[in-house]
């Protein structure tokens, strides 16, 4: 997991080949003006996907998982306080693996929590368990999946 701000980005695009391209998207695209849902970026290989939404509460968030792809999760407006814990910690499944929509998720409680303020981006690997969108208020927030 890896908490910084866009404008620290580059410092992370060895760590997979598809990462320039990702931050390049987030940097040139007008973020603010894309409508919630999902945006096409490149092929399968990464998408975006815009959520504008009331936060919910630590109780409420579930830590989620995925298989086929990283999560980098750029906040635009609000604070989302996510929650954080290692994939090999989580003993406790609330669903299976959903191979089609790359998702599983758990009632294990996040050993973390990261206040991630707008310009600033969460990067979950396969091996992060994560439970987003949790705030007193809004949150407006970019999601870039990026395949393995």
């Amino acid at each position: 997991m890896i908490l910084a701000p866009l404008a620290g980005a580059d410092r992370y695009l060895a760590l997979h080949p598809l990462f320039a391209r990702a931050f390049a998207f987030l940097r040139e695209t007008d973020l603010l003006a894309l409508a919630p849902g999902t945006h096409p970026v490149q092929d399968e290989q990464i998408f975006a996907i815009v959520e504008a939404c009331a936060g919910r509460t630590r109780a409420e968030a579930k830590l989620e998982c995925h298989r086929r792809y990283i999560d980098i999760q750029l906040v635009l407006d609000g604070v989302d306080e996510m929650g954080w814990r290692p994939l090999a910690e989580c003993v406790a499944p609330a669903t299976a693996y959903d191979a089609a929509r790359d998702i599983r998720f758990f009632n294990d409680a996040p050993s973390s929590w990261i206040a991630t303020p707008p310009g600033s981006f969460c990067l979950f690997f396969p091996d992060d368990a994560h439970a987003p969108l949790v705030s007193a208020g809004m949150i407006r927030k970019l999601v870039l999946k990026v395949a393995l």
